[in-house]
């Protein structure tokens, strides 16, 4: 008996046939494919973190460039030597080697919420220089903004990466480009002993970013409500782990 296949109840069993069979396919590539997915997302981590140190392979004045992925957890393992979750509240740390992995997002999450009250905190060793990284977590234009920040024990900014889900190229999406986050470096984080972070500021009057004790940079054109997220993004973090910085910092 032959099938009609001119019927709508055709069309509809043909669908839904379709739909379990690319799903099941789908479902087991993702399986198959999450050992992978879950370590790039590692050593994407590694890698923002060591360059947010000064741990890159950078060159001149060229583009972003990353330690490999086929060196990145080796340079992980010398350089970053503690991992910390940071009580935001008392400063206390306890230790924590997979800190880094942490979800940014849902732990702030848990934080406001009153479910938890730790943030990760890095420490690292380069050059007989000590180095406190800090993870951050914000809102941009679009979605949402995320990076860290390498400070001294004077406070003064070694280091920054950022990132973004769906900034606009060309303009906010710059943040993460070595012309924007190297203005960073040598910025002070503290006004006397206020923590007032670094402001992205429209019509900064130190295009060249020479002052380092102005506490600004200047901003991406075109991109105000990125700048403006990047801002407040610092300036939260910082009050977040305030109770630890303020035992550490020497100045």
């Amino acid at each position: 008996m032959a099938v009609k296949t001119d019927k709508n109840s055709y069309t509809v069993v043909f669908a839904i046939v379709m739909v379990v069979i690319v799903g099941a396919i789908l479902a087991s590539m993702a399986t198959g494919l999450k050992p992978k997915i879950d370590e790039n997302e590692r050593f994407e981590k590694q890698q923002n973190i060591l360059y947010a140190m000064g741990v890159n392979n950078n060159e001149g004045e060229g583009d972003v460039a990353f330690i490999p992925t086929t060196e990145v957890e080796e340079d992980f393992s010398k350089y970053i030597t503690k991992q910390f979750m940071v009580n935001t509240n008392t400063g206390e740390t306890m230790e924590s080697g997979e800190a880094y992995l942490t979800d940014m997002k849902k732990q702030l999450a848990a934080i406001k919420s009153g479910n938890d009250e730790s943030l990760p905190l890095f420490v690292g060793e380069k050059d007989g220089e000590t180095f406190y990284i800090l993870p951050m977590y914000g809102k941009g234009l679009w979605d949402a903004i995320w990076g860290f920040v390498s400070l001294s024990s004077d406070m003064e900014v070694q280091g920054v990466y950022f990132d973004h889900k769906g900034e606009t190229p060309g303009l906010g999406a710059n943040i993460k480009m070595r012309f924007f986050m190297d203005d960073f470096e040598g910025e002070r984080v503290m006004d006397g002993n206020n923590y007032t972070g670094i402001a992205v500021a429209k019509g900064n009057n130190d295009p060249l970013n020479n002052d380092k004790d102005d506490h600004q940079v200047d901003a991406l054109a075109g991109a105000t409500i990125t700048g403006n997220g990047i801002t407040a993004m610092i300036k939260e973090s910082l009050n977040l782990y305030k109770p630890y910085l303020d035992k550490i910092r020497t100045n």
